[in-house]
């Protein structure tokens, strides 16, 4: 950036400055790079790192956007309006995919993206607000390799080639009375997936919840007991109680430990318990999310620790197939 350029962003920040403004606001997280700490080491996996977040940085400016700040791993950037926001997430996620497909599986961390738009204040140069809470927690929540957005940014927003917006439904953010209407945004350039298929549409309908639920079904098995679950039979209960409907009796287990629930489409996992659940997707090892009283969409096949993570060969392990 050049002197003049600089300086314009300067005066702005200053003129902004403990003023409201609509924008959109991007959060990004590199997913596992704890465990590309211990295989390279703080010094080669903090370059590394920064590398990666610099190159996201440089994305942001080149697509108008702007870099309020990084945090370890994840870049906080602001942009003018949803459609240029939804651009950019989508060419980083994409380019970042991309590179990590060149690396060892031990050294890959998926990027998680959450989007959201609405009023932030401005102040020294940093920014608060609804938009920011809500986007940080859309990034936390979302699987690795994916990218949520509250209904607001993607309303003047369009779907190009390679790119549409599902509807995920009504989803709890921490601190907010009302439930978000959140979307996915499916940024894969090749025929979609057998868990990228359903397209949403923004018009009111989908936000207020009207879909049909009939005939999706989620089986889970467990130490050789398996059942399946109408989606209009959500929600279920998992745990190592007798209310439990499905039971996993192991102490690590929480009596309630999690329940499925269905929401405009989606099997939505939301753990309840004291020592937390470790969701990995199919073709996703490495990429563990980690959901300590918090929640995530369930999407293709994959298995869920409750109680302990992975690394434990002993943890009770349910594995869920979406149907």
């Amino acid at each position: 950036m050049g002197f003049n350029a600089l300086n314009s962003t300067t005066r702005q920040e200053s003129e902004l400055s403990g003023m409201g403004v609509q924008t959109t606001v991007v959060f990004t997280d590199l997913h596992g790079s704890t465990a590309v700490f211990e295989a390279l080491g703080n010094a080669r996996a903090t370059e590394t790192v920064t590398d990666i977040t610099s190159r996201i940085s440089q994305q942001c400016i080149a697509s108008g956007g702007r870099v309020v700040k990084t945090l370890g791993d994840g870049v906080l950037a602001m942009f003018p309006d949803g459609q240029g926001a939804v651009t950019a997430v989508v060419e980083i996620q994409r380019t970042h995919s991309n590179r990590m497909l060149q690396l060892p599986m031990e050294l890959r961390m998926p990027m998680r993206i959450g989007v959201a738009s609405g009023e932030v204040e401005i102040v020294s140069g940093d920014c608060y607000g609804d938009a920011v809470n809500v986007a940080s927690r859309l990034c936390d929540l979302c699987g690795p390799y994916q990218i949520w957005a509250n209904a607001a940014s993607l309303s003047m927003a369009v779907e190009s080639p390679g790119t549409s917006f599902r509807v995920l439904g009504p989803i709890n953010i921490r601190g907010r009375a009302e439930p978000c209407s959140v979307y996915q945004i499916e940024w894969h350039e090749e025929a979609a997936s057998d868990f990228l298929t359903m397209q949403g549409s923004l018009d009111s309908a989908q936000i207020s919840g009207e879909r049909d639920a009939l005939g999706r079904e989620v089986e889970l098995t467990w130490a050789g007991m398996s059942r399946r679950v109408k989606s209009f039979e959500l929600p279920v209960q998992l745990g190592r109680g007798r209310d439990a409907d499905f039971v996993v009796n192991d102490p690590r287990v929480s009596r309630i430990h999690a329940r499925l629930e269905w929401r405009n489409g989606s099997v939505v996992f939301v753990d309840a318990s004291s020592y937390g659940s470790w969701v990995r997707f199919a073709g996703a090892k490495g990429s563990d999310v980690l959901l300590r009283r918090a929640e995530c969409v369930l999407h293709g096949k994959g298995e869920i620790a409750l109680g302990a993570s992975f690394s434990d060969a002993s943890v009770p392990t349910v594995t869920f197939t979406i149907l």
